[in-house]
């Protein structure tokens, strides 16, 4: 199965020449913003493999040994969160977000690609506001000191800031696909599943 291309320019043929489009600085800072969505992508793979080995090692502690830990819970339940919201920016590099695309897919080209443009402009939009809220709510919390009350009593900030971290990540990477959807092939947002 073939990853589908994301839509940003710096990785595109040039539709009249067939040759490489031109790279400058902007395209590079668009090249940037996709490898640090990617390298969150990573990292999230990573948190949610742990994720699983901590759930695994905390069943097994518990029903075979007897012997429940303080920190499996909690951990996984971090890494789950952070895992998560950091792979959404990937996602949306990869196009692999899921869509709904029974009539957007009958119309022309150059309409799919206007209702892509809406879509992403939605995602920019609410995003944004995400980042912003959940960054007050972690500035907050950060300030307070305030904890989860649990055994291990981690600061709450440290989940909280998975949210205006990943949001941001997802607006800059939709910005990215966004800017490079005029020179894009026939654009989906997401997977085609017919």
């Amino acid at each position: 199965m073939q990853v589908p291309r994301s839509s940003t320019p710096y990785r595109q043929n040039d539709a009249k020449t067939g040759g490489p489009l031109h790279v400058g600085p902007p395209d590079l800072m668009l090249a940037g913003i996709t490898q640090i969505s990617r390298w969150a992508g990573f990292l999230a793979a990573i948190l949610l493999a742990l994720t699983g080995g901590m759930l695994t090692y905390e069943v097994i502690a518990r029903y075979f040994f007897v012997r429940p830990t303080i920190w499996a819970a909690e951990l996984s339940q971090l890494c789950l969160i952070w895992g998560c919201l950091l792979a959404m920016a990937y996602v949306m590099s990869t196009r692999r977000h899921i869509t709904v695309n029974a009539v957007t897919s009958l119309l022309p080209q150059i309409a799919q690609k206007f209702c892509a443009g809406i879509s992403l402009i939605f995602v920019i939009v609410f995003s944004l506001i995400v980042a912003i809220w959940g960054w007050d709510i972690f500035f907050d919390s950060f300030e307070r000191g305030r904890t989860t009350g649990s055994l291990l009593n981690l600061p709450t900030w440290v989940a909280e800031l998975s949210v205006p971290v990943g949001f941001a990540l997802l607006a800059l990477q939709s910005l990215v696909e966004l800017i490079g959807l005029r020179r894009a092939a026939p654009y989906s947002l997401g997977s085609t599943h017919e």
